[in-house]
Formats: C-alpha cells, sequence, structure tokens
C-alpha cells in the first residue's frame, strides 16, 4: 500500500498536495499548540465500504467513536483535532470486518497483532 504511494513521481505528489487529495492534511494552529488532521481513505482501499472508522491512540482505540463521513467520489473522510509534538498510531476499520492502513502514513510500526499500525507524525 505505501509502495504505491511511493511509486508516484515528484511531480505528481507535489499536484497532489497542492489539490489536497493526498491522504493526511496538517493544518497546524498556532493559537494552542494542536494541530487539524484531515484523514481521507480512497474509494480504491475500500471501494464497496458502507461504514468507515479511524481507530487509534487518539480515541483509545474506540472501533466506534470516529466514524468517516462518505463523500460522493467514494471516499471517506474526517478532521481530528490532535495536540503536537506526538505520533499516534491508527488503522481504518471497515464495516466492523476489516482493517486497512494509511497507503501513504507518515510511518508504520508493528503491532502485537502481526501486522503494522500507520502512524501520522505532528
Amino acid at each position: 500500500m505505501k509502495k504505491m504511494c511511493e511509486q508516484k513521481s515528484a511531480k505528481k505528489l507535489i499536484t497532489r498536495k497542492k489539490t489536497g487529495t493526498s491522504n493526511i492534511k496538517k493544518q497546524y494552529l498556532k493559537s494552542n499548540g494542536s494541530c487539524n488532521v484531515t484523514f481521507r481513505l480512497p474509494k480504491e482501499a475500500a471501494p464497496d465500504a458502507q461504514v468507515v472508522t479511524i481507530v487509534g491512540d487518539f480515541n483509545n482505540w474506540n472501533l466506534t467513536e470516529s466514524q468517516m463521513k462518505r463523500l460522493k467520489n467514494g471516499a471517506f473522510k474526517l478532521t481530528l483535532k490532535l495536540s503536537c509534538d506526538r505520533e499516534y498510531r491508527f488503522r481504518y476499520f471497515i464495516d466492523g470486518t476489516r482493517w486497512e492502513n494509511d497507503w501513504c502514513a507518515d510511518k508504520y510500526v508493528p503491532n502485537t497483532f502481526g501486522s503494522d499500525d500507520s502512524l501520522v507524525i505532528l
């Protein structure tokens, strides 16, 4: 999955950032040391999904707390306000049955279940 993100040309990555279609968008807030982080799961990652939640350190791995909004194009999106100077493990939970990592996460780290978690670094 990360490989797909890395295979994009440098020019393509710059274009994606300019158009705001990258998977994770960070907007740092100077006033209180936090960051609005917008997570986006593209349609290609879960083409038939009905419900996607983002689950991670920021919500104590609660499977239902942070449900993402389905967009007209089939992608899912959610913005969370997170504290800066931290790293957060997370994954997407699709239709209550399947886990997916973020294809362009800042990093991947092994978890205790024999797979990897996505990492967002603020």
